[in-house]
C-alpha cells in the first residue's frame, strides 16, 4: 500500500519582481509613446515639433534675456553686456523685476505692504493643513480658516483701527487684488452654489422657482455684464447719499457670478445619485437634511470634484475682468505697466504678458493637480 505525502504551505507565497521587459525607462517609454504605430507617429511628430520650438524659446527666454537694468536702454540696445546684434530678440526680465512689487501690490502704501504679506502668510498657515487630509483638529483649523481670518484679514488690508493707516481699496491692485476675488469668491460660492443646487431639486415651489430664475438669469450674462451692473447700475438704485465699496461690489458680482455655475455643477452630483441612496437613508428613520447632509452630498460632491475645480479655475481667470471696472488685478497691472515710457520697448508687452500667465498657469495648475490627488483618495474603488 502506497502512502501518498501531501505539503500545506504554511505562509503566502512572495511578490515575484516583474519581468524584466516590463521594468525601467524602456518598459516606460514602450507603454506610454511607443505603444502602437499611431503612438509612434504622434510621439516622433511631437519631438520634431519641440526641437524646432525649444531652441528658440529657450533662446528669448533664458539666453538671449536681459534680467537687470533700469530702463528700456537695456532691453533695447543691451544684450549679455554687449551692443544688440542686429535681428536680437531676447525677454525683457529686467522689466519684471523693475515692476514686480507693483504687480504684486498695485499702489498700497509702501511702508504698509508688510500688512499683505502677514496676511498672506497666515492664510497660507491655514489653508495648508486644511488641505492635508491627515492634518489633525480640522474642526479649530475651519474655524480659524472661515471665522477668524476673514475679520483679522480685512482689519489689516484695510486698516483703520487699531493705529493702522487706512488704505482705500482704490489703491489695492496687482496679484493682491486677484487672489482676494478669486480666494472670497470660491469660499462664497462653493456654500452658495450647494444651497442654490438643492433650491432647483426642491419640492417647493417659491424656493425652486427662485434658485431657477436666478440660475438661469446669472448664466445667461457674461461676467463682464455683472461686473458693469454691479459698479455702474447697482448705485443708481440706491437711496441718495448711500454707496458702497466698488470693489466689494466687485467682490459680490463675482460671488453670485460664480455660485450660479456652481450650483449646476453639483446639481449633476445629485443628480447622479442613485434613488436607493434616498429610500435606504428614509428606513434609517433619517430627515431631509440628514439624508442630504450625511448621505447624498458627500456621494455627489466628490463626483463633481473636477467640474467643481474647473470652476475655481474659470472664477480664477475671470478676475482679470474687473479692468473695465477701473479695477487691476495682476493682468490689469501689468498692462497698465506698457504706458511707462521709462520702459517702452518691443520686448517689454511680451515679456509682462508671459509672467503674468506663469503666474496664472502656477496657480490652475496647483488646483488641477490637489483635485487629481482627491479624487484618487476619495475613491474608494481606486487601488493605491
Amino acid at each position: 500500500m502506497s502512502h501518498t505525502e501531501f505539503y500545506a504551505r504554511d505562509e503566502m507565497a512572495g511578490d515575484e519582481r516583474p519581468p524584466a521587459a516590463e521594468q525601467g525607462i524602456v518598459a516606460w517609454l514602450r507603454k506610454n509613446l511607443f505603444a502602437s504605430i499611431p503612438d509612434t507617429i504622434l510621439t516622433v511628430v511631437g519631438l520634431i515639433i519641440i526641437a524646432m520650438v525649444l531652441p528658440s524659446v529657450i533662446g528669448w527666454a533664458f539666453i538671449n534675456a536681459q534680467w537687470t537694468g533700469t530702463d528700456r536702454s537695456y532691453c533695447a540696445t543691451v544684450a549679455q553686456g554687449g551692443i544688440q546684434p542686429e535681428g536680437w530678440s531676447g525677454a525683457c526680465w529686467a522689466f519684471v523685476g523693475a515692476k514686480f512689487q507693483q504687480f504684486m501690490f498695485g499702489q498700497y502704501p509702501i511702508d504698509q505692504r508688510w500688512r499683505v504679506m502677514l496676511t498672506g502668510i497666515m492664510f497660507v498657515a491655514l489653508l495648508v493643513p486644511m488641505l492635508i487630509p491627515t492634518a489633525p483638529r480640522k474642526l479649530l483649523n475651519a474655524i480659524l480658516l472661515f471665522g477668524v481670518f476673514p475679520v483679522v484679514a480685512f482689519v489689516l488690508l484695510v486698516g483703520g483701527v487699531f493705529g493702522l493707516q487706512y488704505v482705500e481699496t482704490a489703491r489695492w491692485g496687482g496679484l493682491m487684488v486677484t487672489l482676494v476675488l478669486s480666494v472670497v469668491g470660491i469660499a462664497v460660492s462653493l456654500p452658495l452654489g450647494i444651497l442654490l443646487a438643492l433650491g432647483r431639486r426642491s419640492k417647493l415651489p417659491v424656493i425652486k422657482l427662485f434658485s431657477v430664475i436666478f440660475i438661469e438669469t446669472i448664466r445667461g450674462v457674461p461676467l463682464v455684464t455683472v461686473l458693469f451692473m454691479a459698479s455702474v447700475m447697482f448705485p443708481l438704485f440706491l437711496p441718495a447719499g448711500m454707496t458702497f465699496d466698488k470693489f466689494l461690489r466687485a467682490l459680490v458680482g463675482v460671488a453670485l457670478f460664480a455660485s450660479a455655475y456652481m450650483a449646476e455643477v453639483v446639481r449633476g452630483g445629485l443628480q447622479a445619485i442613485p434613488k436607493g441612496q434616498y429610500e435606504g437613508a428614509a428606513s434609517l428613520g433619517l430627515s431631509y437634511w440628514q439624508t442630504t447632509g450625511l448621505v447624498v452630498l458627500p456621494q455627489a460632491l466628490k463626483l463633481v470634484i473636477p467640474g467643481i475645480v474647473n470652476t475655481f479655475i474659470g472664477l480664477f481667470k475671470d478676475t482679470s475682468l474687473v479692468t473695465i471696472i477701473g479695477m487691476f488685478d495682476l493682468l490689469g497691472i501689468v498692462r497698465q505697466n506698457f504706458s511707462d515710457t521709462n520702459w517702452a520697448s518691443p520686448q517689454t508687452p511680451i515679456s509682462g504678458l508671459v509672467f503674468a500667465g506663469f503666474i496664472f498657469w502656477l496657480f490652475c495648475f496647483g488646483m488641477s493637480r490637489y483635485s487629481i490627488y482627491m479624487e484618487h483618495r476619495l475613491d474608494t474603488g481606486h487601488k493605491r
